[in-house]
């Protein structure tokens, strides 16, 4: 815990540059001079988004108690590996010049490429998506990331599209948790509690779209109702399929692995399973007991390095066995291979990204898009063009099209803020 005066600040890693900010004027009176333009959502909380050094912060004012309970619940959620925003710390003790008493202020890491629902609508006629696409994708990352935290016997007790931040993920979505205020960690979170987040959400996610509607980002003949039914389809659908029992005959034990691959392909990895013979040894069940996102991820990570989100190292996996193939390496060790695959095609075609277009795609959805586009290129020209040339093509002719989505510290105009000096704006979301 450092001090300044009357101010507290309370981090693991306390960033002495955190003192040069000006806690003694209200947040909303910080101007561009501190404030960084940047893509958020709507709260009812006062949120700006800044620059602290080398790193870009949220910082959102609220009570004292309240701020060091989310604090220490985002830490444990970042324990546990769930995806949330980083918390960095609070500041508390806080005066303005006549000495009256401000709120505590509560500060996370902001999550580069990140995007909050409606500026997701915004961006979906410059990338080529219907809004009808975009809410089926938010629906379904916003449903694993539940799934997530319900695996985790964690109880939300918000759910809703603006309280999460989106990042892209290979043609889909990843959600991360941004307002854990109302959540708690329980011992074993009943299914009552499950189906009254689920509730919540559906009710929230009905809210939310018709706003949209109301505001022209999504189309009228878009039915919420069907939305919501979608999110409970889903939800009910997943977590059954991670967490249900299974029963089958011993002649049928290959139906386990085949359990386990249909988990790993909808990126769980299974850590533990129970299995359970009946007094006669005819019939066997098993139940998934562990399972944890990420399969994909920790798969390419262990070949290349890389991090990425799940459905991207899908998609990149996909080309290391292309170019297995390709090179006849099929006996080589994989590790060695993926090393190779790194050097020789990925950190090349990401070398190609012109510095001020640096802001518009992190390189593994870039990748990603490249592939797409070379489908497409390939199809027309009736062979497969060389994924190099795709990419020269891709650079020149859709790249500079799509929306700036992060800050590279390059100089960049505040072409996706959404009033970065207004009251009410909030990365962290509708909380």
């Amino acid at each position: 815990m450092a001090m300044v005066s009357d101010v507290r600040i309370v981090a693991h890693r306390p960033d002495p540059a955190l003192l040069t900010l000006p806690w003694s004027v209200p947040l909303e009176e910080w101007d561009e001079r501190t404030v960084v333009p940047l893509p958020r959502g709507l709260s009812r909380h006062v949120v700006r988004i800044v620059r602290v050094g080398r790193g870009i912060f949220a910082v959102k004012e609220t009570q004292e108690d309240i701020a060091l309970r989310e604090y220490r619940l985002l830490r444990d959620l970042g324990r546990t590996g769930l995806p949330a925003v980083v918390p960095h710390g609070v500041v508390a003790g806080r005066t303005d010049a006549a000495g009256e008493p401000l709120p505590a202020a509560l500060l996370t890491e902001h999550l580069r490429f990140s995007l909050p629902y409606r500026v997701v609508f915004s961006h979906s006629g410059v990338t080529g998506s219907t809004s009808a696409e975009q809410v089926s994708l938010l629906v379904d990352a916003l449903v694993v990331l539940l799934v997530r935290l319900h695996l985790a016997d964690f109880y939300w007790g918000d759910v809703s599209l603006s309280n999460v931040l989106f990042r892209r993920d290979a043609g889909a979505y990843t959600a991360y948790l941004v307002d854990a205020e109302t959540g708690e960690f329980k011992q074993h979170l009943s299914d009552r509690l499950r189906e009254y987040d689920v509730t919540v959400g559906c009710e929230n996610v009905f809210a939310e779209l018709l706003d949209l509607q109301a505001s022209g980002a999504v189309a009228d003949d878009l039915d919420p109702a069907d939305v919501v039914e979608l999110l409970t389809d889903r939800y009910a659908a997943l977590w059954a399929e991670l967490t249900s029992d299974e029963e089958f005959s011993t002649a049928e034990l290959w139906r386990i692995e085949q359990r386990v691959e249909r988990l790993n392909d909808l990126g769980f990895d299974v850590e533990e399973l129970d299995i359970v013979t009946d007094l006669g040894g005819d019939v066997v069940r098993i139940r998934p007991r562990v399972v944890e996102l990420g399969h994909h991820a920790r798969e390419l990570r262990a070949l290349t390095g890389l991090e990425v989100e799940d459905n991207q190292a899908r998609r990149l996996l996909n080309d290391i066995a292309s170019f297995t193939a390709t090179f006849d390496l099929g006996n080589a060790d994989r590790a060695a291979v993926g090393r190779r695959w790194r050097t020789e095609i990925y950190e090349p075609l990401a070398a190609l990204i012109p510095e001020d277009a640096a802001g518009r795609l992190e390189p593994a959805e870039f990748f990603h898009e490249v592939l797409v586009h070379r489908w497409y290129l390939s199809e027309r020209a009736g062979r497969e063009v060389d994924l190099f040339e795709t990419a020269r093509d891709y650079i020149a002719r859709i790249l500079p099209a799509r929306p700036l989505e992060a800050r590279t510290g390059i100089a960049e105009g505040p072409e996706n803020a959404e009033g970065a000096g207004a009251r009410g704006t909030d990365p962290l979301g509708d909380d």
